[in-house]
């Protein structure tokens, strides 16, 4: 079952609520060096465009903290100054940007961690107290090792530093490698304070690891009614980050946008190719934001059945198929014909439950 999500405190990441009741908003990171104005406001442009409500930026010289006031002027996104080691970076940084993220086990003295409150007040702007468990401060690394359990006490001596100085503008990441110490940390910190998380699995690898690891520890927090902004972190990727992310949201449960869609397995019963008709239908409907329950099934044995609690379904028999719309059969058609046709009246049917709502 479907947990309501935990009440936290709503904070604003430029016009982007995160937290209380808003949306959960998707997260991204460029890959380029953020002095290097072109190709960063490139990947910002890509990022956008697929749909990142919230991009950061590794901010790890000068030259790219003084960059980011140029970055900050050419895109509408609001920018994360991902700050490690050197507090004098992030007072620049919260001079332009949205957020600053620190890791406080690397960030530095607590007059520094102070210095960088005190400039993020003046802005208005909040703190992602960043935890990761291979960075550790070194009294909770000594003590508890690299565990969701150092992870839970080093964000709540981090969180009660930034209160000591006044400051509550704040939202936590609590990030492991595996599904486990990631699930059992932001389950262990959720009940202990009100703030609003941001969910990823740190160093998660290349797309097909990330997607078995994100999908699973992920799903499983917001399943549970933990999280109010992800971030699916893929080594050398970006617009599959967000499709990624927008996928986990939508079959968890907690989020209803765009096509949910089904599909038989394949098998000797399939008297069409069904493996081409689903490739260009998901192509071809991936722009839909309506939320639709769409199936495509290969044989009557599924077909018949499913297509009853679908939206829309195509049924394939030999050579030939329906489509079949709440129930009801709309067309019977050649095989050939079936997917363009189909493609026509999801679209159909998405601009007429899109005017409803």
């Amino acid at each position: 079952m479907l947990a309501p999500r935990y009440k936290t405190k709503q904070i604003f990441v430029g016009n982007v609520p995160v937290g209380g009741d808003a949306k959960i908003p998707i997260q991204s990171m460029t890959f380029s060096k953020t002095h290097n104005i072109e190709a960063t406001k490139a990947q910002l442009d890509r990022l956008q465009l697929a749909g990142a409500d919230i991009v950061r930026l590794a901010v790890l010289t000068k030259e790219d903290a003084l960059a980011l006031k140029t970055l900050k002027s050419l895109t509408t996104l609001p920018l994360i100054a991902d700050i490690h080691f050197k507090h004098s970076l992030a007072l620049i940084a919260a001079e332009v940007v949205d957020c600053i993220r620190i890791n406080p086990g690397n960030i530095g003295s607590k007059d520094r961690i102070k210095e960088v409150a005190d400039a993020c007040t003046a802005r208005n702007i909040p703190i992602r107290i960043g935890v990761n468990c291979g960075s550790l401060e070194k009294e909770f690394d000594n003590k508890y090792g690299a565990t969701s359990k150092g992870m839970i006490e080093s964000a709540l001596y981090n969180i009660k530093l930034l209160e000591d100085f006044g400051f509550t503008n704040i939202k936590i990441s609590l990030k492991a490698s595996d599904v486990e110490r990631t699930i059992d940390a932001y389950t262990g910190l959720r009940p202990l304070v009100d703030y609003p998380f941001h969910l990823g699995v740190t160093e998660a690898g290349t797309l097909y690891h990330s997607m078995i690891k994100s999908s699973m520890a992920l799903g499983n927090l917001l399943r549970a009614g933990i999280g109010d902004t992800i971030r699916c972190s893929i080594t050398g990727e970006l617009e599959e980050e967000i499709k990624l992310a927008r996928s986990i949201l939508k079959y968890s449960g907690r989020q209803k946008e765009g096509i949910v869609l089904v599909s038989c397995p394949t098998c000797g019963r399939i008297e069409s190719d069904l493996v081409s008709a689903i490739k260009v239908v998901e192509k071809k409907l991936e722009h839909i934001k309506v939320p639709l329950q769409v199936s495509v099934m290969g044989c009557a044995v599924n077909a018949l059945g499913e297509a009853k609690h679908a939206d829309i379904a195509i049924a394939f028999g030999n050579k030939r198929g329906m489509i079949i719309k709440e129930g009801k059969v709309l067309h019977q058609v050649k095989e050939d014909k079936i997917v363009d046709l189909f493609v026509e009246e999801v679209e159909k049917m998405a601009e007429e439950r899109g005017k409803e709502e």
